[in-house]
């Protein structure tokens, strides 16, 4: 592993070793969730002038009004998502800067993530081929769409926060399947909702907060 990769001083494997020590604390108890953030370089995701914010636990700007979640809603998304056990297709909404994606793309076979910003997405790419993750197809799209032709996912992960639920969304979501979101403007809350035959079982795990869920392309 590269300089780069492998970090140094507030970027270092110790740091981050102190972060993974933090989510315990916070109730983070998967194993497998806690091994893949401890080796997932979170300091290549961010501009090289926040490097050594990297393994605080805050969101940290990455241009394009746009943030990197904070170290604790990352784990807690995944850890949700994956507790009822592995999961081979997920839909993830909001590349972003492709942390999510990177860590999300190391316990499941199969990540469909979509993105509205177009640089964004570029640049999510390049980490991930750094990191020699290829299991993730990528889309530049309206998030709102989802993508239907990938369509049913057994898990869903939004990383903005829309008013209300797309419906386009829950129709994607295969009978069983999971889909974690933020749901709110001034007040948000994240959601996990659990798809049955019958219906949806929609739970409100605790307050978030989250950019605004935009539709459009950039």
């Amino acid at each position: 592993m590269s300089q780069r990769l492998q970090g140094i001083g507030m970027t270092s494997r110790r740091t981050r070793g102190r972060m993974i020590e933090r989510l315990k604390q916070q109730g983070i108890k998967d194993p497998s969730i806690l091994a893949v953030m401890n080796d997932t370089p979170r300091h290549i995701f961010v501009d090289e002038a926040l490097s050594s914010r990297s393994y605080e636990d805050t969101a940290l700007p990455i241009g394009y009004n746009q943030t990197i979640s904070q170290p604790y809603i990352v784990a807690k998304m995944t850890e949700l998502l994956l507790a009822g056990g592995p999961l081979s297709n997920v839909l993830e909404i909001g590349t972003g800067c492709g942390y999510q994606t990177a860590v999300l793309a190391q316990l499941v076979d199969k990540v469909y993530s979509v993105e509205r910003i177009g640089p964004l997405l570029k640049k999510a790419k390049n980490y991930l081929w750094d990191l020699k993750i290829n299991n993730v197809s990528f889309q530049h799209s309206d998030g709102s769409w989802g993508w239907s032709e990938k369509a049913p996912f057994e898990g869903i992960l939004v990383t903005a926060s829309p008013s209300e639920i797309p419906a386009s969304l829950l129709q994607q979501m295969a009978i069983g399947g999971v889909m974690l979101i933020p749901v709110g403007t001034n007040i948000q809350e994240l959601h996990k909702i659990v798809r049955s035959k019958t219906g949806y079982r929609d739970e409100i795990i605790e307050a978030v907060t989250f950019v605004p869920f935009l539709t459009g392309r950039e």
